[in-house]
């Protein structure tokens, strides 16, 4: 008799998969393993003994049922479903779905073959499961999330490991010795993963990037980079094709726009600004109106569409603010050379450009390509000034501005749009990039006032679009959606802020738009502020790129758009585009092409912002490192069942009580209340609530900091 052989595991866990499309595909047919290796085109002897092996395994996983000896038939239809990956500190996971279960599925560590956190799989839904939870198996990894991460790199004397800054990569990456570039122990680096057989417990992969010596300014600023998808710099095609532009603008361009080059115009931005999006022209008319336009740097001018310029910047998709540095969308020769709108020099300019009354409404609109020559360049602090004291440079002009975006303002409050004034942390840095002072940012008029007039812009080219065409042949543009907060989650915070005194009318968006804007004014200077402001902001719902939507909930605008930052920003490039092709005449264009790319722009935006805040945080954490030892106080902002965050008061930072460090009793969590309970004594810590802290640790990899509460 001869020997049977073991058939490779990978192989036949494609052949599983094969199967199981056979009865996915033939519904409630039943089959033997003979009728399933005739479907595949199987003859070999075998290849069809290992179908029956997966037949009677496939039953014992109920995914088959036999229904008479040898026949088997697929449990359930459409148990088959595709989702994203949402892994879990204990290995196992949540397959999060778009439609097709209520529930995200369950699936255990073991049945997840390899996949990793962000991947899109497919996954088989059991027909029985344990509890009320769907639970279910990977079935095949249809596309990574991620193969690149940064970490440590671990030597010995045979090999070397690679692990991951990434909580949610559980596993270390085994690197070959001759993989490994150059690495040393301990460095910081980016790893690839090559390979991954699926009876390894670890991937394989070789060290693309050395980030420098763990701790180092440089090297931990370039990781989260590196974290988040962003280059660390820009190939070399594409700084060449941006230092070939030519910096000659002709006469025969001019003769296309219209020129500005005699009104006043200037920029306001912050000190330390080098790429000056946009511009404001101001002039008094005859009639007693204002016309005032909104210059925006001509990227689209300088970016032929599929070039490499162009595909480079898609692909970053925004410039990145990280704590002490800009990683911008484009080459610095364009970013803060020729698109930048720099003060005594010629620019060409996309505008919108109105006449005004006094009221501040909007009389006539104008879109269009111009030519400016700015000025004077304003800082924020400068604009301030002027307007504080009544003196200084274009003191009339810039007190008229201001009076003008205040009518802008009122109007649309008026009409429903929600103020958050959240802080923004901002650190000083001594020269190697260390902190040496936190501080929050204080929004003034001079800010607002230029926000103001930008979202004017944003709106009107947005409404303009609007109106060309109606139902289905309404014209395809790139909108800035946002839509009305999901009632419950809504619900929830009203509930947590009425414990503060705070009333939400839910009646409509109205109401809760001005009862939110109530709360928001009561609160300012209060202790709750900053924890209240969070909460509310995250009971909203996210803003997004879209051609399905053009209303913005949070603005109370039935259409907006960003068309005022193409320099950092790539969505505004493609309205750039589509503005221009449409004042030309142009047909609309494909909607599916530019849901695609919008879509991937949101992508981009919160990565963008997700490596901000990791700065930030790890900001936060070399901040406090000098400060181990010292006491504050804070407001509890967060609580989860192994412990409660907080924030402190005088600079921001935020870190974390643990329970098991609170020593008075034993506290457990109160979800439905926001609050952490002793179980004997009954003392509650709520969201919201003062107290004083002691900083007990810092880590640094982890951007970790660890508090322990100072109790009377």
């Amino acid at each position: 008799m001869s020997k049977k052989k073991n058939i490779n595991p990978s192989v036949k866990q494609v052949l599983t998969q094969l199967v199981l499309d056979v009865f996915e595909q033939d519904g409630k047919e039943a089959l033997n393993y003979k009728q399933v290796a005739a479907k595949l085109n199987i003859r070999e002897p075998e290849s069809r003994e290992t179908i029956l092996e997966i037949l009677k395994e496939e039953a014992r996983k109920d995914t088959l049922q036999e229904i008479a000896p040898g026949k088997f038939k697929i449990l359930e239809l459409k148990t088959f479903i595709e989702g994203k990956v949402d892994m879990t500190n204990d290995g196992s996971a949540f397959i999060v779905t778009e439609d097709e279960f209520e529930n995200d599925i369950f699936v255990a560590p073991r049945k997840l073959r390899n996949a990793l956190n962000g991947d899109r799989v497919k996954v088989y839904v059991y027909a029985k499961s344990k509890g009320k939870r769907k639970e279910g198996e990977v079935m095949e990894i249809i596309t990574r999330a991620k193969m690149e991460f940064t970490g440590i790199v671990k030597l010995s004397e045979r090999f070397a490991f690679f692990i991951p800054d990434d909580r949610k990569m559980l596993h270390d990456i085994f690197i070959p010795l001759g993989d490994l570039n150059g690495a040393k122990n301990g460095m910081k680096a980016v790893a690839a993963i090559t390979d991954w057989p699926p009876e390894a417990k670890n991937p394989i992969g070789r060290i693309k990037t050395i980030l420098g010596v763990q701790g180092e300014n440089d090297t931990e600023m370039n990781a989260i980079l590196a974290e988040y998808g962003f280059p660390l710099s820009f190939p070399a095609e594409v700084e060449h094709d941006a230092e070939e532009i030519s910096d000659v603008i002709t006469k025969e361009e001019i003769a296309k726009r219209r020129d500005f080059r005699k009104v006043l115009t200037f920029t306001i931005d912050p000190f330390d600004a080098k790429d000056f999006d946009d511009a404001i022209s101001y002039k008094k008319l005859d009639n007693g109106n204002f016309e005032v336009g909104v210059h925006i740097a001509d990227v689209s001018h300088y970016i032929i569409p599929d070039s490499a310029l162009d595909k480079e910047a898609y692909d970053r998709g925004t410039s990145v603010y990280l704590v002490d540095r800009v990683i911008p969308m484009l080459p610095e020769r364009l970013s803060n050379g020729l698109c930048s709108l720099r003060p005594n020099e010629d620019k060409l300019c996309f505008a919108a450009v109105f006449e005004m009354n006094e009221e501040g409404h909007v009389i006539s609109e104008w879109f269009g390509k111009t030519i400016i020559h700015s000025n004077r360049r304003f800082t924020y602090e400068e604009v301030q000034e002027v307007i504080e004291t009544s003196e200084g440079d274009y003191v009339e002009e810039i007190l008229k501005l201001n009076a003008l975006a205040y009518k802008l303002r009122d109007a649309k409050f008026k009409n429903g749009a929600i103020s958050f004034e959240s802080k923004e942390v901002k650190f000083k840095l001594d020269e190697t990039g260390k902190p040496i002072g936190v501080y929050v940012k204080e929004r003034k008029d001079a800010h607002k006032l230029i926000e103001d007039f930008m979202l004017l812009a944003n709106r009107k080219v947005a409404e303009f679009i609007s109106k060309k065409g109606k139902g289905k042949k309404k014209y395809t543009f790139v909108y800035r959606a946002h839509d009305s907060p999901n009632p419950e989650t809504l619900g929830n915070f009203a509930q947590f802020a009425a414990r503060f005194g705070y009333k939400i009318n839910m009646k409509s968006d109205r109401e809760i738009a001005r009862s939110l804007n109530h709360l928001m004014a009561d609160v300012e200077g209060k202790k709750e502020q900053n924890v209240l402001t969070q909460l509310a902001i995250r009971s909203m719902a996210k803003a997004v790129y879209t051609t399905k939507s053009s209303s913005h909930y949070g603005l109370a605008f039935d259409h907006y758009t960003h068309f005022t930052s193409p320099i950092r920003r790539y969505p505004d490039v493609m309205v750039h585009r589509l503005l221009l092709h449409y004042l030309n005449g142009g047909e609309s264009v494909n909607a599916e092409h530019y849901e695609v790319l919008s879509k991937h722009s949101s992508e981009k935006e919160k990565k963008a912002a997700d490596a901000e805040r990791s700065s930030v945080k790890y900001k936060q954490a070399e901040f406090l490192k000098d400060h181990i030892g010292s006491m504050y106080t804070g407001v509890i902002s967060g609580v989860t069942e192994w412990g409660m965050y907080v924030q402190i008061i005088e600079n921001n930072c935020e870190g974390m009580i643990r329970l098991r460090d609170i020593s008075d009793d034993f506290y457990t969590w109160d979800e439905k209340n926001y609050a952490i309970i002793g179980q004997r004594k009954k003392k509650v810590y709520q969201l919201g609530d003062e107290v004083r802290i002691k900083v007990k640790n810092v880590d640094l990899t982890k951007k970790q900091i660890d508090f322990l509460l100072v109790q009377d």
